[in-house]
């Protein structure tokens, strides 16, 4: 009951430190096994490198093909609840990667872990945009971002190293574990004082159930963002190794990080005293000059380099899109904006992998960069023009 009280802003409460941590070891599965299931695929179960691309397609066309139905099954069974069993299926699937080991079979797993992946990620995101207090939901949310940002080096570097080092099965326990963890954490978050929607109860799927049309425009505007992003996600290992630069491939997403970490309590703030537009518009021309120097880089300076302008830019960009989805509706609709969010951006990143992959074998990896950072000029533009409108209408409204 701590942030709905009338008067306290407090950000950093006891729920908020749960919620944190088990958004934390969520995408500490997510990242890690990204990572290194090609490796598993390819080394042990002997597989093409094309076959490993499938464990991370299968896993996100589901997370896009339930994505929407999440706002509405939050409503139905309660946010906290859904979190929790989510949470739950989450844990047993990454046991499961111990026993399965037929190829088919481990697409599946992938698939169906897709789908309680999508569910704890609305659901999560969700909860801490209830959470967090209105006057400070820029700042607030931005800091349960730095929870995934830090999963972005934790998984990979942890993952790597227990397969280096040890095996892919005490990789699985200690994922396993840690996602237990994560759980029981959810279990502690108090929920009782947030706000119960107006038709908890009611299974039914209109549009309304499975998108939120307020926040449509700006999870369109995020879907290219990803789109964009796609070439970091999917594709950089082997830039990086095109270039002979695998010996610093893996501070490239610590670089990464630290610029989304170091920034986000700035670019927070400024979204809150300021507007979105002040953290936004730097934030897409950042990004943009970041995929530029990737498709450039001739050395690991400028390889690093980019990284601080990438990080910057997409940490303050989807962290401020995602605050604005959230606050473009009711409080009560929270669930259905984020998930209408997260479905976009999943789609951006899936379709921005297909197209981008397609680009990358025709004409190479740097124009796959230089095609990142055009769809980021659009974005720009798209954007400007949203402001120009706002702006008529704010004008019109006040006449």
């Amino acid at each position: 009951m701590d942030v709905q009280q009338e008067g306290n802003t407090q950000i950093w409460t006891k729920r908020f430190i749960s919620l944190f941590i088990t958004n934390i070891s969520v995408f500490f599965v997510f990242y890690g096994l990204v990572t290194t299931l090609p490796l598993y695929a390819i080394g042990e179960l002997h597989q093409t490198d094309k076959e490993a691309g499938l464990l991370l397609s299968g896993f996100l066309l589901s997370a896009i093909i339930v994505r929407p139905f999440s706002g509405k099954l939050l409503d139905v069974f309660g946010k906290k609840k859904l979190l929790v069993i989510a949470i739950v299926g989450y844990f047993f699937c990454t046991i499961l990667y111990l026993f399965i080991h037929p190829f088919g079979l481990l697409l599946a797993l992938r698939f169906v872990q897709g789908i309680f992946f999508s569910i704890i990620t609305t659901a999560a995101g969700s909860l801490a945009a209830d959470i967090v207090p209105v006057s400070r939901k820029g700042t607030g949310l931005g800091y349960f971002t730095m929870s995934t940002n830090l999963a972005v080096v934790i998984g990979p570097f942890i993952g790597l190293l227990l397969i280096q080092y040890s095996s892919f099965n005490v990789l699985f326990i200690v994922m396993s574990i840690c996602v237990l963890a994560g759980g029981i954490l959810a279990v502690t978050i108090n929920t009782d004082d947030l706000p119960k929607p107006e038709h908890q109860g009611k299974l039914t799927f209109k549009f309304n159930d499975l998108f939120e049309r307020k926040a449509l425009p700006v999870a369109a505007i995020a879907s290219l963002v990803a789109f964009a992003y796609a070439s970091v996600l999917s594709f950089l290992s082997v830039y990086a190794q095109q270039k002979d630069l695998m010996a610093v491939a893996s501070f490239f997403y610590a670089v990464f990080a630290a610029a989304m970490l170091i920034t986000r309590p700035y670019t927070g703030k400024l979204y809150d005293t300021k507007g979105p537009q002040f953290v936004i518009i730097p934030g897409i021309i950042s990004f943009a000059i970041g995929l530029i120097l990737l498709a450039n880089v001739s050395g690991p300076a400028l390889f690093l380099f980019s990284a601080v302008f990438v990080g910057f830019g997409y940490g303050a960009v989807t962290t401020s899109l995602q605050a604005l989805a959230v606050q473009s509706t009711a409080h009560t609709r929270s669930g259905y904006a984020t998930a209408t969010y997260f479905t976009m951006f999943d789609l951006g990143i899936a379709l921005g992998s297909y197209i981008l992959g397609m680009i990358a074998v025709q004409v190479g990896y740097a124009s796959v960069y230089l095609t990142g950072a055009g769809v980021l000029g659009i974005v720009f533009i798209i954007y400007l023009l949203r402001l120009a409108k706002l702006k008529t209408k704010k004008v019109a409204h006040i006449q």
